[in-house]
């Protein structure tokens, strides 16, 4: 995996036998993200939610040398480390010390992070999550107290034990992780399925550009539980209705 470097802001290589501690960011996309093909000018321009987010990694008490941001840290230009990538992701978050999530509203309730498929598995997959409104006001952290993670529930519908890291994914039905990632849209229909990969506990080659024919059960030769294929094409079908009765 690449981290970046909070000292002196560019990304290193790291491996599975020397990976050093990092803070990781959870987040939603927008325009001006400092990504990896950015990194000689990351130094010199804005790139205030980058910046922000090094800035919390480095604060007194933690003081993180590293912290894993997905724009800056992944090359998407190369298929092979983009395949890679998502499916470590979950595993990626789960290691992390602590996760950021920057919400890209002013409020806990009603923002649009809850309602987006990548940021799911951010959310589930650390027991430590710190919670920022826009303009990075803090809001509440999921190991800070249960009157904030019971908020939490009431947002996403999903278990307190869950979200606190009490409960293993494995020990929930796979119903109810569907059900959890069924409210949730990507801006790629493949995004469906890739995004909730780390909550099924499998791994897929991605196939961008094909839409659902990429999901279709002949084209999934790593799947070998046929129940969980059957999950993801059904969160794909839902998301195709919505969109039609939406678009229609």
């Amino acid at each position: 995996m690449r981290l970046l470097c909070t000292d002196r802001i560019e990304t290193i290589e790291a491996y599975s036998t020397d990976i050093p501690r990092y803070a990781i960011l959870s987040h939603t996309w927008s325009d001006g993200e400092g990504l990896l093909q950015d990194s000689s000018r990351l130094r010199k321009q804005g790139f205030a939610k980058l910046r922000k987010s090094v800035a919390l990694a480095k604060r007194n008490g933690f003081g993180f040398d590293y912290l894993w941001v997905d724009t800056c840290c992944i090359d998407k230009s190369s298929s092979v480390e983009l395949s890679e990538a998502i499916n470590s992701m979950h595993q990626w978050y789960q290691n992390a010390d602590v996760c950021y999530a920057y919400l890209a509203d002013a409020e806990l309730a009603g923002s649009e992070d809850f309602t987006r498929g990548w940021t799911l598995q951010e959310l589930i997959a650390l027991g430590t999550v710190e919670f920022f409104a826009y303009g990075w006001s803090y809001l509440g952290s999921k190991d800070e107290s249960n009157a904030f993670t019971n908020l939490l529930h009431e947002i996403t519908g999903i278990k307190h034990d869950v979200l606190t890291g009490e409960d293993s994914l494995a020990d929930i039905i796979i119903a109810s992780r569907m059900r959890w990632a069924s409210s949730r849209q990507t801006t790629r229909i493949e995004d469906v399925a890739y995004c909730v990969l780390g909550l099924f506990d499998v791994n897929m080659p991605l196939l961008y550009g094909e839409g659902m024919k990429a999901l279709t059960p002949s084209r999934k030769p790593s799947f070998s539980r046929t129940t969980i294929s059957r999950c993801l094409l059904g969160i794909v079908s839902r998301l195709t209705i919505r969109r039609v009765r939406r678009d229609g």
